[in-house]
């Protein structure tokens, strides 16, 4: 099988660094380089978890590129996610400081840059905002074309969204950049709440790394249980956390996960209420591919063996 020569763009947070650590370990990727962005922290706290994340997996070869510290056309930036993720981003988990730097050259052109170098080999895996692709295609807008594929984890477009009635967390974090990303005529794969919330993480899996009691295992399951203690908060009938961030990056290993529909997909950039919603427009051309099904154990019994050579069995995984 060939392997797919991937970007992961992050704003790391806990599934971000469960999605990095996911792609560290599958052998179908090749993990050209990790960008990161504001969204669940700022941009520079984002960057300093995934040098920590990636010191821990042993993986300091793979270049860390800092981003966007501002959405595409606003000021505002959005830092709820701390609800979620934790004051650091990875659940006020103590990790030692990252044994390197980041590049000093800018995301943007990083994609840009390795883009050119592997024309149509390149699969972008884009799980915060859309700001660090916005401003690619904006500094190069010819990439469209040499782009193997965009797997995007955002948007809801047949189900509620999470941070308003409408509108998921990525989306509604820049809505004009995942609005310029979605007309651009980039290829994409939108892995959204549709499928995302059917992965469950569950408190016996977590429970299961805690007892392989090695550092990394220690620190997922320590992530983990700050995680699934934030999803009770807001739905305590879930019985776990979703695992958002690792199944964008399970559709490019294997993207028989999922079942996909081709759709004309808009983003809302007004209105306090339907600001970010993710609208699907009918009777128009198809611009992405957006994922309505997903084979939930096939999938996180895939992750939890690739993330911590887990025993845990597919009979065990929660389908909701």
């Amino acid at each position: 099988m060939r392997v797919k020569y991937v970007i992961l763009d992050v704003d790391t947070g806990i599934d971000d660094a469960l999605a990095i650590a996911y792609a560290v370990q599958s052998p179908e990727l090749r993990l050209l380089g990790i960008t990161t962005c504001y969204g669940n922290v700022s941009v520079e706290e984002a960057t300093r978890n995934t040098l920590q994340v990636l010191d821990i997996l042993e993986a300091e070869e793979i270049p860390v590129v800092p981003g966007a510290d501002k959405p595409f056309a606003r000021e505002h930036v959005n830092e709820a996610g701390r609800r979620i993720h934790g004051q650091n981003g990875l659940g006020n988990t103590s990790l030692p400081s990252p044994r390197r730097t980041a590049r000093s050259q800018q995301a943007a052109e990083f994609i840009v840059s390795t883009v050119r170098e592997y024309p149509n080999r390149v699969t972008l895996i884009t799980v915060g905002s859309q700001t660090n692709l916005a401003l690619a295609i904006q500094k190069d807008p010819a990439i469209v074309d040499l782009v193997e594929r965009v797997v995007i984890m955002g948007g809801a477009v047949t189900v509620p969204g999470n941070v308003t009635p409408y509108a998921e967390a990525n989306i509604y974090a820049d809505p004009e950049a995942a609005s310029l990303v979605f007309q651009s005529g980039i290829p994409i794969t939108l892995v959204g709440l549709d499928v995302t919330m059917q992965t469950l993480l569950t408190r016996t899996h977590v429970q299961d790394w805690r007892a392989l009691n090695t550092p990394f295992s220690r620190f997922l399951a320590d992530i983990c249980d700050y995680y699934i203690d934030a999803y009770h908060q807001f739905d305590p009938s879930l019985g776990g956390c979703a695992l958002h961030d690792p199944l964008a990056v399970g559709v490019v290993i294997d993207p028989s996960f999922v079942k996909c529909v081709p759709m004309h997909v808009r983003v809302d950039l007004e209105g306090e209420v339907s600001k970010g919603r993710t609208v699907q427009v009918h009777q128009a051309e198809p611009n992405m591919e957006v994922c309505l099904e997903v084979d939930v154990e096939r999938f996180v019994s895939h992750f939890l063996q690739r993330v911590c050579k887990s025993d845990c069995k597919a009979d065990q995984v929660a389908v909701r």
